[in-house]
């Protein structure tokens, strides 16, 4: 009766309806990372499930309470792996309507082409749900895409990185504000990120009355992220029951931390280059100044030359970053260190070559 009352003289005072806890840390986060630009396109990544819901209604309440001018555009990417997807789709259609924002979406094959470029089922969903996102983008002139990744899924990225045995820059987890794609001019903003829980997004839902969908698939726990969800992280909060918040916190430190090695191995790598070999279009390495430089810094700046060399790092793992470093050794030519896709780095002389078979 009381809280009637008060929105009754809210109304006749022609005050507007206070806003929600939720929806003023989203807004302090917004302003905390400086992107938004007035009667800018954002594209919303919305799945139906509690996170990516409550990412839309918070905006939609930031919208509402003219604390952003800005245009959304929902975007429902159905990767054909369940038989509840077109529901789903239907579902998120008919609350970005309600909403009165535009709706995009598009029905996937994942299981048809994952095997076109040897991903697991999570990676070439993931694979196509950024190509969809990037392509919605495009077409409806936005620069922004927005996913709801709270601190939990942070911290589930970071235990299987570590688990994967990967370095300072896989356990530095996700990034707040990163380009979408490898050349993309696009921004992929994850604005939960830093803040929210899972707790925090359902019980956001709850207070908006609305029902998200539930995707069957994060109960099977034969994918890994969901047996880290539901047996690793509820036992690591038995020892520590901020765990979440204190991965995100690693992570952070790892960041920093690897972005100055990172600037420094860019700064071997150039040092290092040699115009590429006649019929090569990669440059050479040279042997000596590899040699000289510290470990850490040296590993990063062989990453960063595969990664250019192959388009990507797939598959690669320390195993190959030690071969390549093998070859370092004395003084001989004429040794080869094999990698993933069946790439191989030749020494010859002073210099390593590598050669990316194509097919």
């Amino acid at each position: 009766m009381i809280e009637r009352t008060t929105k009754l003289r809210n109304q006749r005072s022609g005050r507007r309806k206070p806003l929600t806890r939720f929806a003023q840390q989203l807004n302090a986060e917004w302003k905390r990372l400086g992107l938004l630009r007035q009667a800018d396109t954002l594209v919303v990544a919305v799945s139906g499930g509690a996170d990516s819901t409550a990412l839309l209604l918070a905006l939609h309440e930031l919208i509402t309470a003219k604390k952003f001018s800005v245009r959304l555009v929902v975007a429902h990417l159905d990767h054909g792996l369940r038989p509840m997807g077109k529901k789903d789709a239907e579902w998120v259609s008919k609350l970005a309507t309600k909403l009165g924002h535009v709706f995009v979406t598009h029905r996937a094959a994942i299981r048809q082409t994952k095997h076109l470029r040897k991903d697991n089922l999570e990676q070439a969903a993931r694979r196509k749900r950024y190509e969809f996102l990037q392509q919605t983008a495009s077409e409806q002139n936005s620069y922004i895409v927005l996913t709801a990744h709270t601190l939990d899924d942070n911290a589930e990225t970071i235990l299987m990185r570590l688990l994967r045995g990967s370095a300072a820059e896989g356990l530095s987890g996700m990034e707040a504000v990163r380009p979408l794609g490898g050349d993309s001019q696009t921004l992929l903003v994850r604005p939960l990120l830093s803040w929210a829980k899972r707790s925090d997004t359902q019980a956001y839902c709850r207070l908006r009355r609305i029902e998200p969908r539930i995707d069957e698939m994060n109960e099977d726990e034969r994918f890994t992220r969901v047996r880290i969800r539901k047996q690793l992280l509820p036992l690591m909060a038995s020892f520590n029951n901020r765990i979440v918040e204190t991965l995100s916190r690693t992570a952070t430190l790892l960041r920093e931390d690897a972005a100055v090695l990172a600037t420094e191995a860019n700064e071997l790598l150039l040092r290092a280059m040699i115009d590429p070999p006649a019929g090569q279009k990669i440059a050479a390495l040279d042997v000596e100044t590899l040699a000289q430089a510290p470990v850490a810094i040296r590993r990063r700046a062989l990453r960063r030359w595969i990664a250019i060399g192959c388009g990507d790092l797939r598959r690669l793992e320390m195993v190959h970053i030690l071969g390549v470093e093998r070859l370092l050794d004395g003084s001989v030519g004429g040794r080869v260190a094999e990698l993933p896709n069946r790439a191989l780095i030749k020494r010859k002389r002073g210099w390593l070559q590598l050669h990316v078979k194509n097919g």
